[in-house]
């Protein structure tokens, strides 16, 4: 659905410094599996110089993240860990001459998987700097931090492009009206003193993701839904659990979580993953909710 370039498209299908790295000095690991997304980068760090001698990845995710990690290693390979420190998540998308901006997320993880690889060579400890209260997205374990550093490096505007860079609001959209918050007072910020900024916008603006080339009929938007959840059923049959398509209206599609599903301490990460792989199959912005929080007819 989205646009690929051809070194994204190269990363992916032959990826560099894939797998195990045995002399590994130091490693990061960010993400989880649960929320769809996870990577190891591992370091070999030459102590006289502080030289990245070698690196490697294993990552669990979609095409984007692989070829993220890919990009990385080669990046990184010669530099020196403060070198390293500098590369932005802007640079790994730009290395493959582009990501899509649903996909932007997969560049930020291996910023941080760069930064807690190099925190754990030099014996730090490296945390996504949670404080008590600060969790805005608890369907994919956001931080406030996170959000408002990654708002300010890329200088985001708009609580859909958050999404795309974090995964933060993708889930069941509770946390939206933090994200506002966030986007508001960074942009008040950036006005400086005695200056009115404009109020953030909505997911509904013109900067959202462009459209399919030809608009999906129901039947059409009804079959891929269906083809969305018959993949990710294989792997909830494993933990004896299974998913079925309950109805959909407008932009929430509602789902049935059966037998070990129904009711799991991880419902809400099985939902946030399967909303990813909806939002990029049907190619727009999607909610994915229970079956219980449909209205009642009346």
């Amino acid at each position: 659905m989205w646009e690929y370039s051809d070194k994204v498209r190269e990363h992916f299908f032959n990826p560099r410094n894939s797998g195990p790295l045995e002399e590994a000095n130091g490693i990061g690991d960010v993400g989880s599996i649960q929320c769809g997304d996870a990577l190891r980068l591992m370091l070999k760090v030459e102590p006289e110089t502080e030289i990245i001698q070698d690196a490697h990845f294993q990552t669990f995710g979609c095409g984007s993240a692989i070829a993220s990690s890919s990009a990385l290693t080669e990046m990184i390979k010669g530099m020196t860990l403060d070198q390293a420190l500098e590369v932005s998540n802007q640079n790994i998308a730009d290395y493959l001459d582009g990501l899509p901006p649903e996909k932007m997320h997969c560049s930020v993880m291996g910023r941080e998987a760069l930064q807690a690889a190099i925190a754990n060579y030099r014996g730090e400890e490296w945390s996504d700097d949670h404080e008590e209260g600060a969790l805005i997205c608890k369907c994919f374990a956001i931080d406030a931090v996170m959000i408002e550093d990654v708002v300010k490096a890329n200088n985001l505007n708009t609580v859909e492009e958050v999404t795309f860079y974090t995964k933060a609001g993708g889930g069941c959209a509770a946390c939206h009206e933090g994200i506002e918050e966030i986007l508001a007072k960074v942009m008040a910020d950036r006005a400086g003193p005695g200056e009115v900024s404009p109020p953030p916008a909505c997911p509904a603006t013109p900067e959202a993701p462009k459209p399919p080339a030809k608009k999906l009929s129901i039947v059409e938007k009804i079959k891929k839904i269906e083809e969305v959840l018959e993949s990710v059923r294989p792997m909830l049959q494993r933990d004896h659990g299974d998913v079925e398509l309950a109805d959909v209206q407008g932009k929430k599609i509602y789902v049935h979580l059966k037998g070990a599903c129904s009711g799991c301490m991880m419902e809400a990460a099985t939902l946030g993953g399967i909303q990813q792989k909806m939002i990029e199959t049907l190619g727009e912005l999607v909610q994915v909710l229970p079956s219980s929080h449909m209205p009642a007819e009346v």
